[in-house]
């Protein structure tokens, strides 16, 4: 049997939000502060949540989704950074992380196979006013790849705000962001052979096929589970946001791709499971 990992002593708090379970691990000297930092931090998911769901009637998402050809909405500041987060992400990984694939997503989660539709409409995110524009309908947003970790980040300035030391924060299992000076062993679990790193004031993703299936999709090839890197990958970068993107986009590479592309300064440290034994990229 596998030990338990030993972690830092710490107040846990837990929370239902996202579709996951929010937990927070949180360090300070006044444990009045800390539980009031966890309240803060939480009620600001279920906030989040209520913006950046497409699933969720009157959101921001629902909103975007439904508009037509030439219409504008106006957005919550918190969606226009989300949104603006996720085009530069788009940027980094070279068109692989792509918020605009919902249509594809829903698709794949619904019945597993089949060819995926193809991805038409035009959305025009405006860069210095919270807004959006559709010059042509089809395009539909999810967040689901980003907004966790959005989330997780959000959540590091108020923790600061209340006195919180240090703290492990995590939006299910597959993203955790680790702040103050403290380490906190995580281990990366190779169906034959696992691994066990640190975390300190760093973030890590990871994304794979053994939970959802083959739910990651290409936003231009088929995006089959045969295409993937691997059946489990995991990111480490300095925001939760940016892990899950990395986490994301290596499972649609090559491992020659994989290998390369992992170079960039906004993923620090990369791995893949590969016959069971976990595997450094970077």
């Amino acid at each position: 049997m596998t030990p338990p990992l030993s972690l830092p002593d710490s107040e846990v708090f837990t929370h239902e939000a996202m579709h996951t379970t929010f937990c927070l691990r949180l360090i300070g000297e006044d444990a009045q502060l800390v539980a009031g930092a966890a309240r803060e931090c939480l009620e600001m998911v279920d906030d989040l949540e209520g913006k950046l769901s497409r699933f969720i009637d009157g959101s921001d998402v629902f909103r975007i989704n439904r508009l037509q050809a030439g219409e504008t909405l106006y957005l919550s500041d918190a969606c226009h950074q989300c949104l603006l987060l996720a085009m530069q992400a788009h940027a980094l990984t070279g068109g692989l992380f792509d918020i605009t694939a919902g249509s594809r997503i829903a698709h794949r989660k619904a019945s597993g196979s089949g060819p995926l539709p193809a991805l038409t409409g035009r959305l025009v995110i405006h860069p210095d006013v919270a807004a959006i524009t559709c010059e042509s309908p089809g395009r539909e947003i999810d967040l689901g790849g980003i907004a966790k970790g959005f989330a997780l980040d959000q959540m590091v300035a108020r923790l600061a705000d209340w006195g919180v030391t240090g703290g492990l924060l995590a939006a299910g299992a597959s993203s955790l962001l680790a702040v103050g000076p403290q380490a906190w062993p995580v281990r990366l679990g190779g169906e034959l052979e696992a691994r066990q790193i640190e975390l300190t004031n760093e973030s890590l993703s990871a994304s794979g096929t053994e939970v959802q299936g083959s739910h990651i999709v290409h936003p231009v090839g088929e995006g089959s589970e045969a295409g993937y890197l691997s059946q489990r990958v995991w990111a480490l970068a300095r925001s939760a946001a940016l892990a899950e993107v990395w986490s994301t986009a290596l499972m649609l590479m090559n491992r020659e791709d994989a290998a390369a592309i992992a170079e960039q300064a906004t993923l620090l440290h990369a791995y893949a499971e590969f016959d069971g034994r976990v595997e450094v990229l970077k």
